[in-house]
């Protein structure tokens, strides 16, 4: 799930390609869920300690490291885990944390740059006719070097220049400056997903409290260091954020809407891979008007 995954787009084929990211990497036996908890304790442990210890470096590295190992598993099995995450960081973007790390960076000795090899240089060539200073030079008796030095004349007479045109305008009057088109973004690598998943589901929390929706505009205004998102990878995250739920709680991916609250249209595709189908008789926009519903009444004295 790095950045060389196939990006699909519309229709069955994407949804085929998000059922692979979101299962294809989750441990489905008990064993294998409890395996990932024990080295994420580990890495967690050591984690702490570097933090004691102020090893900025080693403590960066162990905070990544946690992240890849907590995405071995369903977020619903590392909750307690990614809560001490969650509290690290703010540890690490302290201040106090920055201006360690970069007294640290400059106390660090300076990289040796490897010594360039010395390119040999060739040896100044010498006109033959130019003698050094202990040598005298044997001129060619044929040599005439009075002829040479007067300009040849030539019998025909020089062309005139010949005149250029200056370009002609395009005759076209009507040119259509079309801005450059915006490049889709990376994908993240899974342990970002997982990250920021962590960050996004309290966030919806409050917005289902206030009776209100958000769009993801408005998202990466109230999480300023959320990077620009593939649409896909805005799909796993909402996955991510109600697969953390508890059982029976309502969908928190129904408050991401589109322009003026309309139901965003994916949000089917991703309901339904938490195994959410929209009533009996009614249509997807009408069961997801009634999630909705249930998330705000769910969240409204919910702290």
């Amino acid at each position: 799930m790095g950045n060389n995954r196939v990006r699909l787009s519309g229709g069955a084929a994407w949804q085929t390609d998000f059922r692979r990211r979101t299962t294809g990497r989750a441990p489905r036996t008990a064993m294998e869920v409890a395996t990932v908890r024990r080295t994420l304790n580990h890495t967690l442990t050591e984690l702490k300690r570097a933090i004691d210890q102020y090893a900025v470096a080693v403590a960066a590295d162990l905070y990544a490291l946690a992240w890849q190992q907590a995405a071995g598993a369903p977020p619903s099995e590392t909750r307690d885990q990614r809560a001490q995450l969650k509290n690290l960081k703010e540890i690490l973007g302290s201040r106090r944390w920055q201006e360690e790390e970069g007294r640290q960076a400059a106390a660090a000795p300076p990289k040796s740059v490897p010594s360039q090899p010395r390119v040999a240089t060739a040896a100044p060539r010498v006109r033959p006719d130019v003698a050094r200073a202990d040598e005298s030079v044997a001129r060619s008796p044929r040599r005439n070097p009075s002829s040479s030095a007067a300009p040849r004349r030539s019998s025909v007479p020089p062309r005139p220049p010949v005149p250029t045109s200056a370009p002609t305008p395009d005759p076209s009057p009507h040119v259509i400056d079309r801005p450059p088109r915006r490049e889709e973004p990376a994908f993240l690598e899974t342990g970002q997903l997982w990250e920021i998943a962590t960050e996004l589901r309290p966030l919806l929390e409050q917005t289902a409290r206030t009776g209100s929706t958000t769009t993801w505009p408005q998202i990466h205004k109230r999480l300023p260091g959320l990077p620009r998102l593939h649409a896909d990878d805005q799909c796993v995250l909402l996955w991510l954020v109600d697969e953390d739920g508890r059982k029976g709680e309502p969908l928190l991916s129904a408050l991401v809407t589109v322009g003026d609250r309309q139901m965003h249209p994916r949000f089917p595709a991703v309901a339904e891979q938490l195994g959410w189908t929209p009533p009996a008789g009614t249509r997807p926009h009408t069961g997801w008007s009634y999630e909705v519903l249930k998330a705000h009444q769910h969240w409204r004295h919910r702290r």
